[in-house]
């Protein structure tokens, strides 16, 4: 008896739980504003959907927030579904900012999402993005050791002829003094 109650309730807590965690196909969070990506750099290319609206209704956006300004939503494939995008301005700072869009229908109701701004690009952004060349440094490392006349050649090869003089006329001093010359 005992066990027969415990299946029965665990039955009923998995149907329950199934229940909670199926989620509506729906353009929002529950007839919110959907914003994809929710993450992005700046110069990319958002959309923005919503269910709040009703059948066959548009919408005015605003995404002044991140200095894209207002921007229109309509349905189009789907009636159900208004749809608009908007492009992120290369100017945009990293952080959060409400986008949000006003009904034209509905008595004007007001739905609004998130969208998070970043410097580092995600994967969907990078698709939008052009890959930077890396840049590899060139020329000399400063180190503060040698390197008195510089890289320019012409230099190096003056201040060899100029050490290989002086150890000429050297040689030559020290030869002229062995044989007892006077200087």
């Amino acid at each position: 008896m005992r066990t027969a109650r415990q299946l029965t309730t665990a039955a009923a807590l998995a149907v329950t739980s199934a229940g909670l965690c199926a989620a509506p196909a729906s353009a929002g969070p529950a007839g919110g504003l959907q914003v994809t990506p929710a993450t992005v750099t700046p110069g990319t290319t958002v959309t923005v959907n919503t269910t709040a609206c009703g059948r066959d209704a548009t919408a005015t956006g605003d995404a002044s927030a991140v200095g894209a300004g207002t921007f229109a939503l309509a349905s189009k494939a789907r009636a159900e579904v208004a749809s608009g995008r908007f492009k992120v301005p290369s100017s945009a700072q990293p952080g959060t900012y409400e986008i949000v869009a006003r009904c034209a229908g509905s008595g004007g109701r007001e739905v609004a999402g998130d969208l998070s701004v970043t410097l580092t690009s995600t994967a969907s952004a990078r698709e939008e993005q052009p890959v930077p060349v890396p840049v590899h440094p060139k020329g000399h490392v400063k180190t503060g050791v040698g390197g008195a006349l510089g890289p320019d050649p012409v230099k190096t090869a003056a201040g060899v002829a100029v050490l290989a003089l002086a150890a000429a006329g050297g040689t030559w001093l020290l030869h002229r003094r062995a044989r007892g010359d006077r200087i």
